[in-house]
C-alpha cells in the first residue's frame, strides 16, 4: 500500500486552467473518489495520476517517490477506462494477461498470475470465452482483473460503472470495494454518480473549476457541506435564505422569511457576524411533519403536492413565498396531509448554516 500526495498542482490546456493549485493526500489502502459537475477537473486529475499528462506545476508524489514527470509504464498504475477497453479477438485470459507479457513476465508466472486474477473477479470459468460473448458486468470484471494482475501500486478508476445498468452498478459497487480492500489497494475512482460515492468511498473530495471545494468522508461532506456548491451537489436539499442573529463554533442563530432556526454551521472555521447573509440547508428527509406546533426550528405552510412512492412520499410544503421538499420514510402522514396549516420541523443538528 502506498499514500498519494498531491501538491500544489496545476494543470492547463490552453487558457483554460483544469487544475488549479491542489494539495490532497489520499492515505495507504483508502477507496477515495473525485466528484463534481462536468468539466471540474476529476478526470484531468486521474489521467496526470496516471501519468498520461504532465503538470504545468505542482507534484505527485506515490509513497517518498516523486512520479510528476514519469512515463505512464513506469508508475505502475492499474487503470480501468469507462469503455473497459478489452481487445475483441483475445479471449477473456489473454486480455488478462496482456499487461503482464508486455512486461516480459515469464509465461508459467502469467499463467498463475492471470489465474489468480480471473478468481479473484468470479471469472475463471470465462476464461476462454471473448468480449462480445459477455454481458457489460462480466466485461467490467474482466477489465478489473487485467488492472489488478500487473499488481499495481494504486488503482486508478475512471467511471467504471457508466455503461452499466441500474441493478449492475448496485452489484458491481461492492463488488469493486471488496476486491479494492481484498488486494489492500489504493484507489482513486472518478464518477458523477453521488450513491456510487456515498454507498462505498472511505473519503471524497467534490471539485469545481479545478479546485477542491471540500474533503471529507461520505457522512460528513452529505451531513455538514461547507459551502452551498457542496450541498446542492450532493444529495437533494431545501435552501432558505436568512440573516445571522447570533453565531458561535458550536450554534447559530439564523431569521428568515418564514421563521427562526436554530442550526450549526456548515464550515466551523467561518464564523459570520449578526447581521450576515447566509443560507439555511436543510435535506428533505430531515423534516418532520405535524398538525400541532412545535417548540422551535418549525415552519408553518400547507402541502401543495404530495406523491405516494412505496417506502417513502414526497411532500412540497408552501409557507410564504417558499416551496419546501419534505421526504417521509415509512408514510404516515399522508392520509392527514391535507387538513389545513400543517408544521414542518428539524433538528438543530440537521439545519446547517452556509456563509459564502
Amino acid at each position: 500500500m502506498i499514500s498519494i500526495r498531491i501538491q500544489q498542482l496545476t494543470k492547463r490546456f490552453g487558457t483554460v486552467t483544469a487544475l488549479q493549485n491542489l494539495d490532497l493526500t489520499i492515505q495507504p489502502g483508502e477507496l477515495f473518489f473525485l466528484l463534481g459537475p462536468s468539466g471540474c477537473g476529476k478526470t484531468t486529475l486521474l489521467r496526470s495520476l496516471a501519468g498520461f499528462y504532465i503538470p504545468d506545476g505542482g507534484n505527485i508524489f506515490f509513497g517518498d517517490e516523486d512520479v510528476t514527470k514519469l512515463e505512464p509504464h513506469r508508475r505502475n498504475t492499474g487503470m480501468m477506462f469507462q469503455s473497459y477497453a478489452l481487445w475483441p479477438h483475445m479471449t477473456v485470459a489473454e486480455n488478462v494477461a496482456f499487461g503482464l507479457e508486455e512486461r516480459k513476465v515469464p509465461k508459467d508466472e502469467t499463467k498463475r498470475r492471470v489465474a489468480e486474477a480471473l478468481e479473484s473477479v468470479r471469472m475463471a470459468p470465462y476464461a476462454e470465452r471473448r468480449p462480445n460473448q459477455l454481458s457489460g458486468g462480466q466485461q467490467q470484471r474482466v477489465a478489473l482483473a487485467r488492472a489488478l494482475v500487473i499488481r499495481p501500486r494504486c488503482l486508478l478508476l475512471d467511471e467504471p460503472l457508466s455503461n452499466l445498468d441500474a441493478k449492475l452498478r448496485l452489484e458491481m459497487r461492492m463488488e469493486i470495494r471488496r476486491v479494492c480492500k481484498e488486494f489492500k489497494l489504493t484507489t482513486v475512482y472518478v464518477t458523477h454518480d453521488q450513491k456510487e460515492a456515498l454507498s462505498i468511498s472511505d473519503r471524497m473530495a467534490i471539485l469545481d473549476r479545478g479546485s477542491i471545494l471540500q474533503v471529507g468522508s461520505p457522512r460528513d461532506v452529505y451531513r455538514r457541506p461547507t459551502c452551498r456548491t457542496v450541498a446542492d451537489f450532493i444529495g437533494e436539499t431545501d435552501f432558505i435564505a436568512g440573516t445571522v442573529v447570533s453565531a458561535s463554533v458550536q450554534a447559530v442563530v439564523v431569521e428568515t422569511e418564514i421563521g427562526r432556526f436554530d442550526g450549526v454551521l456548515g464550515n466551523p472555521a467561518v464564523v459570520p457576524v449578526p447581521g450576515a447573509k447566509v443560507t439555511v440547508s436543510v435535506r428533505p428527509e430531515c423534516w418532520v411533519l405535524s398538525h400541532d406546533a412545535p417548540p422551535r426550528n418549525a415552519v408553518k405552510g400547507r402541502i401543495g403536492e404530495a406523491i405516494y412512492l412505496g417506502e417513502l412520499a414526497q411532500y412540497e410544503l408552501v409557507a410564504g413565498s417558499q416551496k419546501l421538499k419534505i421526504l417521509e420514510l415509512n408514510p404516515r402522514f399522508l392520509e392527514r396531509a391535507n387538513r389545513g396549516e400543517v408544521y414542518a420541523s428539524v433538528a438543530p443538528e440537521d439545519v446547517v448554516v452556509l456563509v459564502e
